[in-house]
Parts: structure tokens; sequence; C-alpha cells
């Protein structure tokens, strides 16, 4: 009989690192603090070399105050994306978080106003793969911002893939596209071929 791993084993950096390669992503449950694990057979991903920037946002970030950094404060980023009224990104699933993070595999791109985090979103980075897990804002354009900012940065360091798990209004003017596991899995196996790094 084959052994199931416990949850916390699970959540272990190799074995969510091993989950994520393979396409996995988690999400908390706060009622019965829990985590599942999700391997939709659609997946959703923002193709990076048709990445849509709307001509409003184009034209806002040309004017600008805000601030960009990379992985300044990606715990920070974490827990802001957590404060809200339902989340899946549950204090147990940020401990594990915290590992990845100590790991390197946890980046998070964030815009900053006045010394201010005014938004930002993180995700987990394996070679050629940027699997995005959650964005917030406190300040309007805040989010959309960063999300420009990542794929730049991933265009830069010739990523093959940008996973978003979901579809949603937020992220569909960006030209989100929906692909069958197969075509998903046959990019996966192309962006590990390349020994890239995200910072």
């Amino acid at each position: 009989m084959k052994k199931v791993p416990k949850e916390d084993e699970l959540l272990q950096p190799v074995n969510m690192l091993n989950l994520y390669t393979h396409g996995a992503f988690p999400m908390g449950d706060a009622k019965t603090n829990t985590i599942d694990w999700y391997f939709p057979e659609i997946r959703t991903i923002i193709p990076i070399d048709t990445f849509n920037v709307p001509r409003s946002l184009r034209k806002f970030m040309t004017t600008s105050p805000f601030e960009f950094k990379f992985d300044y404060d990606p715990l920070k980023v974490i827990n802001c994306c957590s404060e809200r009224n339902e989340t899946w990104i549950t204090p147990k699933l940020i401990d594990a978080y915290k590992n990845l993070i100590d790991s390197g595999y946890v980046h998070s791109i964030e815009t900053w106003l006045n010394g201010e985090l005014a938004g930002g979103l993180y995700g987990i980075s394996v070679r050629g793969a940027f699997f995005g897990e959650s964005m917030f804002s406190k300040v309007s354009q805040a989010s959309k911002c960063a999300l420009v900012k990542l794929v730049e940065r991933l265009r830069e360091r010739h990523f093959t893939l940008l996973d978003v798990q979901y579809e949603n209004p937020h992220l569909n003017m960006f030209g989100t596209k929906q692909i069958p596991l197969e075509e998903y899995q046959n990019m996966l196996n192309k962006a590990y071929e390349d020994d890239i790094t995200f910072i």
C-alpha cells in the first residue's frame, strides 16, 4: 500500500517545490485549518510574449509616482495578500512560504508610494517558470503596475511560463489564456530546460 504523505510533510520546502514543479498549487481553508493541493486539467496562463498592457494603464505608468522593488519584503506582501474577508492564504500556509522565502524560491514584486507598500504580488519561481500566487492593492492601480513589472522581468530573463492558476476579470485584461493540461505540461518541460533565475 502506498503511503500518503501527511499535510505537514507536504509543506516542507522540498515537497512543496516538487508539487509546484509538477503543476500543483496549495490553497488553505481557514475554517478547517487544512491545506489542499489543486491540479486543474484546464490551466490559465498569461503568455509572456503577447502580454497586453491596457492603454490607460500604460499611460498611467509613464507619470506614476510609484517605486518598484523586487524581493524587498516578500513576507509583508504575502501577509497583505492574505488580509481579506475570505482568504486561502492561511497562517499555516504563510509559515510554509517563509521556508520557501529562505530557500530563495518565493519572489515579490512590490509597488511603493511615499515609503509605504501600496500593492504588489508574489509567486514561486523555478527555472523558466513563474507560478503567480496572489496580488493586492492598497492604492488604485498598484497591483496592476506590479504585474507589468513582473512580465518585464520575465521577458528580460527569458522565462517561458507565467502560470496564474485561474481566470478572473482583474487578470483577463492582460490577455489570459486557458490551455489544456497536455499543452501546459509541455510548457513546463520547456521552462525547466534552461537554468534561469528570477533575481
